[in-house]
């Protein structure tokens, strides 16, 4: 319980001091007109509320991320407090707040444009088909995850479950083509409020609680669930949202179009990351309580591991009746907001890639038609392969950090130009760090190559400094030829 309440001042701080240097560094310039007002078309470019901005953009990143995630990483032990607080503040903040605001001072664009724009056209066309596929990816597991829920509280049969995908994905369609103020822009502040009330209900019950058995860090950081894998590279997979995402990059243009001024990024972008690992803390705390402090006995609840089974039991012995609407956010709602926007922002891609004008719904379901029948077949996929939900998640993990590699190079190169002295080492050790752990991953995981786990001490360490001599040997072969 030490350890948690060190790790939330922790992340304020992160916020309150850390965020004022990157925000110092990127130099945001209030005068500037933000593409709200200077693309404004009343369908995805459009000024809304600051408040509004970063509730929409805190529950758009979140999802069920800084819930399962932290749950599953509670798993590895203590280590996972360390993952969140500096992940959050050195990593994924940064990340959020760099392609926020690189997508403000572009004009909105989406982020493989964010990509390209600093690392060249090949670049920018890689992402695209990167970013599309991905996001595709999330909103199956988007779609198919609360309907199994869904399906099993009226019944549980297979039919029931189906009826529940095609009403989620039926909302999909309508949520991804109607103007961003007319559904996101009234019901997700709302969700996000919810959201944080279940994490600052739940820190309150713990406070009050002071549960013994919780491991504090000084317990040591051992890997308490060798089954769930190393800790490096795993546990960094595991716990993205509330960490380090690259799904976030995929969002954060999304508000980067209706951001009123560019002085309110380091709240919206930064902020809502720094928000988000605390729900992540404390659900890492909650599951430590679960898993290892007994929590699970007094709960009646033994045996119990899967983190959506887990949230329902916590909520409703802590939190009573409450807790169970709140059970059902979090476990339904939660992942359907993500998913909708997920598809907006494939929409976006596609639309901006191909210079296609979305003023006219006709327009904009001649885009969004084709991406709802190919995520169809992934959900298909998912529902007639019975290991098939899994296997997608697996390589969605994978793919959503391997996301936040390219766009923390792309921040570290445009840092580079664009910035004197070394401060693109705020981007640059971030980046070989999660390519080391992307690379590793893959290498060593049985959705991989399945090498054999003794690599990975030698491919870790030898891809981290790899990466960091590759960028330092160009930067300098760069400098040389302007020089000449």
């Amino acid at each position: 319980m030490i350890t948690l309440l060190l790790s939330i001042v922790a992340l304020i701080l992160g916020y309150l001091i850390y965020g004022k240097v990157v925000e110092k560094v990127f130099c945001p310039n209030p005068s500037l007109q933000t593409p709200a007002y200077s693309k404004t078309d009343g369908i995805d470019y459009l000024p809304m509320p600051t408040w509004k901005v970063f509730m929409i953009q805190l529950l758009n990143i979140a999802g069920t991320g800084p819930i399962f995630g932290a749950i599953m990483g509670a798993l590895f032990g203590p280590s996972c407090y360390l993952w969140i607080v500096l992940g959050c503040i050195f990593g994924g903040a940064v990340h959020d707040y760099m392609t926020g605001m690189l997508s403000v001072r572009g004009g909105g664009v989406v982020v493989s444009d964010v990509v390209g724009n600093v690392l060249g056209k090949g670049a920018k066309n890689v992402m695209l088909v990167f970013s599309v596929v991905m996001l595709m990816l999330v909103g199956a597991v988007f779609v198919y995850s609360p309907a199994l829920i869904l399906g099993d509280m009226v019944g549980g049969e297979t039919d029931t479950t189906f009826i529940w995908v095609v009403v989620i994905l039926i909302y999909y369609i309508v949520a991804t083509l109607v103007p961003i103020d007319k559904i996101i822009g009234k019901i997700y502040p709302l969700f996000a409020f919810v959201l944080l009330f279940m994490a600052v209900a739940l820190l309150g019950c713990l406070i009050v609680k002071w549960p013994a058995g919780v491991p504090e860090l000084w317990d040591g950081l051992a890997n308490r669930s060798p089954k769930s894998g190393s800790i490096f590279p795993c546990l960094f997979i595991t716990i993205a949202c509330g960490a380090v995402s690259g799904f976030h990059a995929t969002q954060s243009p999304l508000m980067a179009r209706c951001i009123q001024n560019e002085k309110y990024g380091r709240p919206v972008f930064y902020g809502a990351m720094i928000t988000e690992g605390f729900i992540a803390l404390i659900w890492a705390a909650v599951a430590s309580y679960f898993f290892y402090g007994g929590g699970n006995t007094l709960m009646g609840a033994e045996g119990v591991t899967a983190a959506p089974k887990v949230v329902t039991v916590v909520c409703e012995n802590w939190l009573g009746t409450l807790g169970s609407v709140l059970a059902i956010l979090g476990v339904v709602i939660a992942p359907i907001t993500s998913g909708d926007t997920a598809l907006r922002s494939v929409r976006l891609s596609i639309a901006d890639a191909f210079h296609l004008n979305q003023s006219s719904i006709g327009k904009r379901l001649a885009v969004s038609i084709p991406i709802f029948v190919a995520t169809g077949a992934l959900l298909w996929f998912s529902i007639a392969d019975a290991d098939g939900f899994n296997k997608i998640w697996q390589y969605f993990g994978w793919a959503n950090q391997t996301l936040a590699v390219f766009v923390l190079w792309a921040a570290t190169v445009w840092l580079s130009r664009e910035r004197k002295g070394c401060v693109y080492l705020m981007t640059l050790l971030p980046a070989a760090f999660m390519t080391s752990v992307v690379v590793t991953f893959i290498l060593t995981a049985k959705i991989g190559f399945n090498l054999p786990a003794g690599i990975i001490p030698y491919v870790g360490i030898g891809v981290f400094v790899a990466s960091l001599a590759a960028f330092l040997m160009l930067k300098y072969k760069g400098s040389r030829r302007l020089s000449e």
